[in-house]
């Protein structure tokens, strides 16, 4: 049945791409203008355009059914598919808030989700239908279930899918208002929601258009999780532009690879561990690549042996992206002409590039408050129309994150060079102590990762009677290579400060990691802390 896309037609539905403000702006152009185009490809699974437009309408009239309103949150467990972004339209076509979460959680955790935001509605995947069994009796707010896939629940989804009408509901939303409530990873403490208005993502995506040169015939490979930033922010970019999304629910390296081969993909999103995994699976040295525009990656620096593999066997331009949830992605950039691993500017591989446009950025002193010079270690402060509305009923921690006058405190240490490249030294509260010498892990880990026998590395401190804390290393080692850990403090010696090398090894056969690709640094100390009233000395 075709929508009615009701009320009668008004200017939004034939805005161009460059007029998109808001969510629902990007769905209700493209809906229209290239209603016949693909705009989802899940496995065997397809969306165009207007049957992507059409469902979300249906999904909008079964929300206010639902007694969803204007700025009510609806909560959605599932892996990337196709029904994220069916929900994630029908929430802005009612300007209702989709709160993506994390399907790894455990039964409590999604619970406090849950409840935190409010839901009135819970869509979830029958994958994970036990998951909300579990919980179901405590859910404060929720008043409708709906199950994808399954029994359970009120309804199932598709049941609830065609009980909406094909007319549009016509609700507009405000620049300010919130489209996308995303909960931060939890690493210390609760997760909080990072609230992301529709200024927050289109202040970013038009010039994100130019720097990543998105083109309304791109094919954009959405593969990292769309709970997180990553995934949700950089499949909102390709879809700014009217492109087809190749969704990957289930990361697999080798998957990539013949999805970039069969669908002809020219854009991707990968963390670095992905690209590495690609590298090693045997049909890499076949597979056709020559579709490949650019490669976008993030959430942590990428080795020279990983990157000078990658340009060789996918042959297209590399980007790093430092950003946060809380800042809508990518607030520093590391260019194309940055990525030559034999080129004079090689050193800059280490840093995340400069400022994005709009972006300032400051290294700051919290001892003094004060800027600090070129080279020296503060926390990374950010000023940009992109810095979230706030953390969703958490007016303390959002006074504690941003100033009176905006700046957001990232969390994050690192410095600037005399160019004015950016580099992350590490989370500031992962800053080990050591005698009274700070150590920032990632700057000892990159050191590491130039060992022949190293794979992954993680530097953590632990307790140390004399120096309080002493620098720890969790090594991956290659395959078929011997290093002992007599040799690997040995060759730390001669790149690093004494203070700053390790002082023992241990071996794991995989760091943990969560769904961004940031090693679990808490989890790995863990145990050398246990008994402790705090995880530092």
């Amino acid at each position: 049945m075709a929508a009615e896309h009701g009320p009668p037609p008004s200017d939004y539905i034939f805005r161009m791409a460059k007029d998109i403000t808001t969510l629902a702006d990007i769905v209700r152009t493209h809906g229209v203008s290239r209603a016949s185009d693909n705009s989802l490809i899940e496995g065997e699974r397809t969306r165009t355009w207007g049957e992507l437009y059409e469902r979300s309408i249906r999904v909008a009239n079964a929300l206010q059914a639902a007694g969803v309103g204007v700025q009510d949150r609806v909560a959605f467990l599932d892996k990337n598919s196709i029904e994220h972004f069916e929900v994630f339209y029908g929430c802005a076509l009612i300007n209702a808030v989709s709160v993506d979460i994390n399907w790894r959680l455990a039964p409590p955790e999604v619970e406090f989700i849950v409840n935190d935001a409010a839901a009135k509605v819970l869509v979830v995947h029958a994958d994970f239908w036990p998951v909300v069994e579990a919980i179901r009796a405590n859910l404060t707010t929720t008043q409708l279930i709906v199950v994808i896939g399954g029994t359970g629940g009120d309804i199932d989804y598709e049941t609830w899918v065609n009980s909406g009408t094909t007319k549009d509901p016509g609700v507009e939303s405000a620049s300010e208002d919130v489209a996308f409530q995303l909960y931060s990873s939890g690493t210390t403490g609760r997760p909080k929601g990072v609230m992301l208005t529709n200024h927050n993502f289109f202040v970013l995506l038009p010039g994100a258009r130019t720097f990543w040169k998105l083109s309304d015939d791109m094919v954009n490979l959405v593969a990292m999780p769309l709970f997180h930033i990553g995934g949700g922010g950089w499949a909102t970019a390709g879809q700014f532009v009217g492109s087809s999304s190749i969704i990957l629910r289930d990361m697999d390296p080798n998957a990539v690879i013949q999805l970039i081969e069969k669908h002809k993909i020219t854009h991707g999103f990968l963390v670095p561990a992905v690209l590495q995994f690609m590298l090693m699976m045997p049909s890499v040295k076949e597979a056709d690549f020559s579709s490949l525009r650019l490669m976008v990656y993030g959430a942590s620096p990428i080795s020279l042996e990983v990157l000078t593999n990658s340009v060789e066997a996918f042959k297209c331009d590399f980007m790093q992206v430092y950003g946060l949830t809380e800042t809508t992605g990518a607030t520093t950039l590391l260019g194309p002409e940055d990525h030559d691993p034999k080129g004079p500017n090689a050193h800059r591989l280490r840093s995340c590039g400069v400022p994005a446009p709009g972006v300032e950025i400051r290294i700051m002193d919290n001892s003094t408050g004060k800027d600090l010079p070129a080279r020296e270690v503060g926390e990374i402060w950010c000023k940009t129309p992109q810095v979230m509305k706030g953390y969703w009923n958490n007016p303390k921690a959002t006074a504690e994150s941003i100033t009176p006058d905006g700046w957001f405190k990232t969390g994050d240490a690192g410095y600037r060079d005399e160019d004015g490249y950016i580099y992350i030294h590490d989370r500031v509260k992962d800053m080990i102590v050591s005698g009274g010498e700070n150590v920032y892990p990632a700057e000892v880990e990159s050191a590491l990762m130039s060992h022949p026998a190293i794979a992954d590395v993680a530097v953590i401190g632990v307790p140390h009677e004399k120096w309080g804390e002493t620098v720890k290393a969790i090594v991956v080692k290659k395959a078929d290579v011997a290093v002992t850990e007599a040799e690997i403090i040995e060759f730390s010696k001669g790149l690093l400060a004494r203070f700053k090398c390790p002082t023992s090894v241990d071996w794991i056969d995989a760091l943990p990691r969560n769904p961004s690709g940031k090693i679990l640094k808490k989890d790995l100390r863990a145990p050398y802390w246990e008994g402790r009233e705090r995880m530092v000395n």
